[in-house]
């Protein structure tokens, strides 16, 4: 009988460590990758995973992420594997995370007063409304790419693309992206 997920986090909800193992045998190899793809090492991303098990512990309560819990360990997992590679890689910036803060800063531009902390909630609506405006495959391609940190070789290969037209396509999407802010007065 498979367990729900609104069951493993009544689990976590009872420090029941039971939970743990379950996650990890549910959601262990996704985990691991979304942090290998981000951090290019299976042993740091083996220890991402862990640290995603733990910080879900500490979270878990006050949140309930009944309905999302996937997506709860997900962001989780991003964050604590970008943070690693910040750490490890702290006196020479990471290359490809540099590479994509460079695309993404041509539709977002980049601040670092308090401003920036404020209107990131603004932000991210925003951006979730644009993409709910795009084709299905079109969200799934920038969600790999900007959120998942995935290499556009890896993509284009699964999408049935060349790498040139993946990039053509995000630069596209980045560029209607950038459009919407601005006609948004979010940026």
């Amino acid at each position: 009988m498979k367990i729900a997920d609104s069951d493993i986090v009544d689990m976590f909800l009872k420090r029941n460590e039971d939970a743990i193992r379950i996650t990890s045998e549910r959601y262990g190899s996704r985990l691991r990758s979304i942090s290998f793809r981000i951090t290019g090492n299976i042993q740091t991303a083996e220890e991402c995973e862990n640290d995603t098990y733990l910080e879900a512990w500490k979270r878990i309560p006050p949140s309930e992420p009944r309905t999302y819990f996937m997506t709860f360990l997900s962001r989780i997992a991003r964050t604590i594997s970008i943070n690693r590679i910040v750490s490890d890689h702290r006196l020479k910036r990471f290359a490809y995370v540099e590479e994509l803060s460079s695309e993404m800063e041509q539709c977002i531009a980049s601040s670092s007063s308090a401003e920036k902390e404020l209107d990131a909630k603004l932000l991210l609506e925003s951006i979730s409304i644009f993409l709910k405006k795009q084709s299905k495959e079109k969200r799934i391609l920038f969600m790999r790419r900007y959120y998942y940190l995935e290499k556009t070789s890896i993509i284009a290969k699964q999408f049935g693309y060349n790498e040139s037209s993946l990039r053509s396509i995000l630069f596209r999407l980045r560029k209607e992206l950038r459009d919407y802010l601005e006609k948004e007065a979010i940026i």
